[in-house]
């Protein structure tokens, strides 16, 4: 019977791999007095008064179907923040549409606009769903290198050679997952500089944009030409530390939200309602709690960018999100060799550069959404292992 499933199974499906995120998880959960920076979630609680409104609404407000688009009050609330915010002005009738996260308005972006065998730019490294999501919307994804050297920005002469009369959109993932970079305004405006010449649709997923450190965060949606071409996707896993809860929105032009809504009303019909009203109130009386998240990450930030450097392991330094990229190619392994020797060695859990690309290669994410403590020991660790690698490296070189 399995063999006759074997054959049923989508081709397509079929060629692509399981995330190389949760490989290492599994390992983990199979082994005891493991150590994990890997996952990317936040280690505090949803805010009390979120937890609360939630709560309240099952009493309240039902727990019902809302309308496709999401609640119109919700909609309201996303539209002022991002214009309070961002200066990105919604109309939350027609531009605004709630999903289940921020992955699935990525997707429905994908498959509202990608026709079989468009090109869709892919940014590296980069979160791991873009390019398996162009994949099965019948898209194909075409890889833009990003580096070290840059701060693993985007530049617009990586980006022009690429454009080809199949592009259809190009994904921009700022503040970054995995590395941690941002794209400042002055980064995007030779970014739009380029697609204004071109009908390219840009997906901006922007769910870390609370998180950044030392600057303002930056959408290529308030540029000259761009607010017009492009679908802000966002949500409250990160910034409000709502991963469990599901909770994304795509923002852009009414005809592209609309036909987002259409493959949304057949596959999702609409997102979880005790979700909506707790975001409600996470947008109107939560950004107090966002600030007091982010100033605690920033100490992580540093204390785990200054561990990996007394180590002796390159790390440029992130700017946003809540991860590092220290580079560990010089210890002669593959990052898929270091995370897998690591975890058996020191029971310590990172996630491979090449989880995110080719671009990744050569480099660990590591995640400091975690207490100082559990950062500690784990740099303790990891120091000791590098320590006994690069010895191992050296007695090899030398005979």
């Amino acid at each position: 019977m399995a063999a006759v499933i074997k054959d049923l199974l989508s081709a397509k499906v079929q060629t692509i791999k399981p995330s190389g995120i949760r490989k290492y998880f599994d390992i983990a959960a199979t082994m005891g007095d493991v150590i994990s920076l890997g996952v990317g979630e936040p280690d505090f609680p949803t805010p009390a008064n979120v937890r609360e409104a939630g709560v309240r609404s099952m009493t309240e407000k039902g727990t019902r179907y809302t309308s496709n688009s999401g609640l119109l009050e919700l909609r309201q609330a996303i539209s002022r923040y991002l214009e309070r915010r961002f200066e990105l002005p919604y109309d939350p009738e027609t531009q605004v549409l709630i999903t289940v996260g921020a992955s699935e308005a990525i997707d429905l972006a994908l498959r509202a606009v990608v026709n079989p065998g468009d090109e869709v730019l892919v940014p590296e490294p980069t979160f791991v769903s873009y390019a398996p999501l162009t994949i099965m919307a019948g898209g194909v994804p075409v890889p833009v290198p990003t580096y070290e050297k840059d701060d693993f920005r985007l530049t617009a002469e990586a980006i022009e050679p690429l454009i080809s009369e199949k592009t259809k959109a190009i994904m921009l993932c700022y503040p970054n997952n995995p590395t941690g970079a941002v794209m400042e305004e002055q980064d995007l405006v030779a970014i739009a500089e380029v697609l204004r010449k071109h009908k390219i649709l840009v997906i901006s997923d922007e769910i870390y944009a609370e998180l950044v450190y030392g600057i303002e965060h930056a959408s290529i949606a308030a540029l000259p030409g761009m607010y017009e071409r492009t679908v802000v996707v966002s949500g409250f896993s990160k910034g409000f530390s709502m991963t469990g809860w599901r909770l994304g929105y795509a923002c852009g032009p009414a005809d592209l939200i609309a036909a987002m809504r259409k493959i949304h009303q057949y596959g999702i019909m609409s997102a979880p309602t005790t979700a909506q009203w707790a975001a409600i109130e996470a947008l109107e009386n939560g950004l107090h709690a966002v600030e007091r998240m982010r100033a605690e990450y920033d100490e992580r930030r540093q204390f785990i960018v200054q561990g990996f450097r007394a180590i002796g392991l390159s790390c440029f330094e992130p700017r946003g999100a809540f991860y590092c990229f220290p580079r560990i190619s010089d210890l002669g392994m593959t990052s898929d060799e270091f995370c897998t020797a690591l975890l058996e060695v020191e029971r310590v859990a990172v996630v491979p550069g090449s989880a995110f690309g080719d671009s990744g290669e050569g480099f660990i994410r590591v995640s400091y959404a975690y207490s100082i403590d559990s950062i500690k020991k784990a740099l303790e660790h990891i120091d000791r292992f590098v320590q006994k690698a690069a010895g191992e490296r050296k007695k090899w070189q030398q005979g």
